[in-house]
Parts: structure tokens; sequence; C-alpha cells
């Protein structure tokens, strides 16, 4: 048995969510043997056609909709989790389902794989005030990596975070995958997109996915839109986080959630919360001009390779890790972090719709590479990685 660790797992969604289903989903079409342990969450259905396994949790204060494991109290977990023979545990994450993880690897003497997804430094720099505590659980996910007999990286810029935080081992690139891979693409579909979602189709649609939070730099992005109030677009927010409601406020007291008095247009500026079915956020992708991803904080974000595959490029921060994968005016576009100049290069951009198709093109052919074609690449490397440990 393969299994598959992750501290957030549909129904909860972000890129790291997203990316141990379509592990779990693929691999199991392809071996049959593969199992996901993760933290209990509301609503789950967990009726994917492989098994599950959930462990007690409670929210996390502040981190809606995340959810704190409690793996060492669930005995009936423990009990449930001890009977599976295991070959190969990979890890999504250095915290509760990691530690599970590296426990059974030590137990069986089988290999761990851990892959590093996220910039913890930031998350912890949000809620913690003391530098010492910070440096202190930074120190102890080095180490978490350290005991893996593989570090996997989604894109080569990810190495230097995880150098940064003291890192001194092998890492792999393994590539991330992409479900909308090889969708049908034209400009008459992108117009029936944009009629399903009831948008106005002469008007251009600006997209933000993701969390909404400070650290992805959703504040940035909003005062550059209120730079372009003479300029007719829509932008859409999909997602949810701990800035969601204080996000609204700014885009209301920026004036980009309001009509003027007498504009029979609506509000520049709207927020579709989160998006579960994917077949729906595969519309907005579609139906979308331009996706707008200013942040900082990501190492290599599964929403940008989506809207590429729909044909929608990326403006992006020059020198971001999640910028590294973006040629300016090939198959995305790069921008300073300055508000002015992020606002001018929508603006330019949006006339200029010839230069955005053809980076769409481009982008669709060089970053949308298919979660089937990445999970062929996975099983030879489990399988490599089981053969080398176990060589009889």
């Amino acid at each position: 048995m393969i299994g598959l660790f992750n501290d957030c797992f549909p129904p909860i969604m972000d890129g790291v969510s997203v990316t141990t289903s379509n592990y779990a989903y693929w691999l199991n079409r392809k071996r049959g043997d593969v199992c996901v342990v993760t933290p209990q969450a509301p609503a789950a259905t967990d009726d994917n056609g492989y098994p599950v396994y959930r462990y007690l949790s409670l929210p996390i204060p502040m981190r809606k909709p995340y959810r704190l494991g409690f793996p060492r109290i669930d005995w009936p977990f423990h009990k449930q989790i001890s009977k599976i023979p295991f070959e190969l545990v990979h890890a999504h994450c250095p915290f509760s389902s990691g530690a599970i993880a590296r426990n059974i690897a030590r137990s069986n003497g089988i290999p761990m794989i851990a892959t590093f997804h996220s910039k913890y430094r930031s998350d912890f720099e949000r809620i913690i005030p003391n530098r010492y505590m910070i440096d202190h659980l930074i120190r102890n996910i080095v180490a978490f990596y350290e005991q893996a007999d593989e570090v996997w990286i989604p894109q080569a810029s990810v190495e230097d975070t995880l150098r940064e935080y003291g890192y001194r081992g092998k890492v792999e690139v393994v590539d991330n995958g992409n479900d909308f891979s090889g969708t049908p693409y034209s400009i008459h579909l992108k117009a029936e997109a944009k009629q399903r979602l009831g948008l106005t189709p002469d008007i251009p649609l600006l997209l933000f996915v993701g969390q909404h939070i400070w650290e992805k730099n959703v504040g940035f992005l909003l005062h550059a839109l209120a730079r372009m109030k003479e300029i007719p677009f829509r932008m859409i927010f999909v997602g949810t986080g701990y800035a969601a409601e204080e996000m609204k406020q700014l885009a209301d007291k920026l004036g980009l959630t309001t009509s003027t008095a007498g504009d029979a247009r609506p509000p520049k500026v709207s927020f579709a919360g989160v998006i579960s079915q994917r077949e729906v956020l595969k519309q907005y992708y579609l139906a979308a001009d331009l996706f707008l991803f200013p942040s900082l904080y990501d190492n290599a974000p599964l929403v940008v390779r989506e809207a590429a595959a729909l044909h929608t490029p990326s403006i992006l921060l020059q020198g971001s890790t999640a910028a590294e994968i973006v040629s300016d005016g090939i198959n995305g576009f790069l921008s300073t972090a300055n508000e002015e100049i992020y606002a001018n290069k929508i603006t330019g951009l949006l006339a200029r719709p010839q230069l955005i198709e053809s980076a769409g093109a481009c982008a669709a052919q060089s970053l949308a590479r298919s979660w089937g074609d990445i999970a062929e690449e996975v099983n030879d490397r489990y399988n490599h990685l089981i053969q080398r440990h176990h060589p009889n």
C-alpha cells in the first residue's frame, strides 16, 4: 500500500489538497493500492474509490477552513492504520500527517518521500510574534525533511526557500500536474463561458483564485485595481480565508464594489467565495482574460497552471518564486512590485488582446502538464525507491 499524507484534503481546498487528491486518483487508477491519511473535516464524503483514513481534528483559529490534527489521542484511528501493510509513505506536509508518515516509515522500515510545498515561515510570522520561536519551528521542519529518503519540490526555484530554511540535503524536482490539461479551447468557448456566468461579453474579466490571506498580496492587488477605475473591467476573487471579510471592506473603501450613480454596470470587483466543483471553476478560468497573481508567498501555485490550461495567462511579480515558469510576453507576463506599474501592465495588456491570446496559447502548451502524465513519473519513482529499499 502507498500512503499519501497531508493535513488538508477535499472538501478543504488549496493547492496541496488538489495535488494530494490528484495523486490519489491517478495512482489508484494505475496501481490500485493507494490510500490517503488526513485530519477529519466537516462534510467530508470520501467516496473517491480509494480509502481515506481520517483522525481527530479541531478548527484552527484565524485559519478557516484548516484543521489541527490530533492523531496521538485518536486510538481507533491508530488501531485502523496499524493494520495497513504500507510499502512507501509520501508526506505532503511536515505537521500532524507528516509525523504519522515518519513514524510508520520508521516502524516498518519502509521509505518515506516528503514534498516541500509551502513557505511556512510566512505563516508563522503572521501569528507568532517571537522570532526565536519561529526559528525553532523552522528547525523542526528542516529536521523533518532531513529524515526523508527523498525530498521533492514542485519546481526548481522552490529549492531556494528550502535552502534558506537550512536544509542541506538533496532535492528532486517533480512537477505538479493539471486536471484541466487538454480542455478544448476557442474564442467561441470563452464567450460561451462568460455568458454562462452572466458576464458582459465585451468587458474584460480579471480573475484571482486562491486563499484570501494577506500573504498572497491581495491588498496590493486591490490597490492596483483601484488605479484603473476609468478602465472597463470585471474582477472576480474566488476562494476564502481569514482575510476575506477585510478584503471586501478594503474593496468597498476603494470604491471597487459599488457602481457610480446612474451607472447600470455591475461593480468592478466581486467575491464568488469557495468554488469546490472543478467543472464550475473551469468556467471561470475559461471566461477570464487575465489571471492576476501578485503573490510573493507561493512556491509553485497550481492556479497559475490551471489558468494556463484554459489559455488564460497570468501577471506575476518579477523575482517571485511563482514567476520562475513564466517568460514575460511569451507564456505570461511579469511586473515589478509597484501598484501603479502593475495597474499599467494590466491596462496595457487589455489594449492588446492579440498579445494576451498569444501568451495564453503558449501558456497552455508549456505549463499545463496532465496529472495522468505526472502520475506515470511518480509511479516509476515510487517503484524504484521501493526496489532500492528492499532489493530482494
